[in-house]
């Protein structure tokens, strides 16, 4: 389902197989950075078939691209995601990964991302990821204020979903930090044919505000068993710290566990 670059979709030709180079880049780079990639248990999922998706999240860091590669791996479909076009004529690759360079200070921009947003989601199979702040922004900070675009897009579409999804990044008890996501509400397009753009705006940035207040709710408790863990990645304090640590455990025939929170193991048989 790959279409060439052209002025009749205006869309990046893919390559598939850089493409699955990158997620595994992803995946490694962000097992070096972080403790792990945690999904929420209370997440409402992608939704089932074929229609195209809309996925709109927050954007708290530099890490988000990272965080959502990860988590496309679990959607079998042709990813494209908006980003900056200053940061793709920096980073020109990025285009044949899907990414769609957007000038968020013009009007022309605001064009581009209309008749992108619509030529991709045109098709069944398709997801194109938004970050509709526009610009990084903290978790706590309300509202969100959502860019416009995003309502619109939605306007104009005839059928699909949007998806709300929400992304922090916290420390707990490891020396990295975790990345929580939860997945929203999908909201289905073809409910609500009449819409205006700036009630669809309305609409994302209350499922998405909500979304957010839930996965707020569940970081703060620090339990990790109201995740699931999607990425693992590093453990323990390192150094000569975990070296004494994990001789102790084999004096006591306990496996050893570099978690800093680790509970003692009972002797291996």
């Amino acid at each position: 389902m790959t279409g060439p670059h052209s002025p009749a979709n205006g869309l990046p030709r893919r390559w598939p197989w850089l493409v699955r180079r990158f997620q595994y880049y992803a995946s490694r780079y962000v097992r070096r950075h972080f403790h792990a990639v945690w999904l929420s248990r209370s997440s409402c999922g992608f939704p089932a078939g074929n229609q195209p998706l809309l996925i709109v999240l927050n954007h708290p860091s530099w890490w988000d691209p990272l965080i959502c590669t990860i988590l496309s791996r679990s959607l079998d479909r042709e990813h494209y995601a908006a980003i900056d076009a200053m940061a793709l004529q920096k980073y020109r690759f990025f285009a044949k990964l899907g990414f769609v360079g957007i000038d968020t200070q013009s009007l022309r921009g605001a064009s581009v991302f209309l008749r992108t947003g619509q030529a991709i989601l045109s098709q069944p199979q398709r997801v194109f990821w938004v970050t509709a702040q526009g610009r990084f922004t903290d978790v706590r900070q309300r509202p969100l204020q959502l860019q416009p675009g995003v309502g619109h897009l939605a306007a104009r579409l005839n059928g699909g979903f949007i998806v709300p999804l929400a992304v922090e990044y916290t420390f707990w008890n490891e020396r990295t930090p975790e990345a929580l996501v939860r997945i929203g509400q999908a909201l289905n397009i073809a409910d609500h044919p009449h819409r205006s753009g700036k009630q669809w705006l309305a609409e994302i940035e209350a499922a998405l505000t909500t979304n957010l207040d839930i996965l707020s709710a569940e970081v703060m408790r620090r339990d990790p068993t109201a995740f699931v863990e999607i990425l693992r990645g590093k453990v323990g304090i390192g150094g000569i710290y975990d070296h004494w640590r994990r001789l102790k455990a084999w004096l006591r025939g306990q496996r050893f566990d570099p978690a800093h929170d680790a509970r003692p193991q009972g002797a291996e048989s």
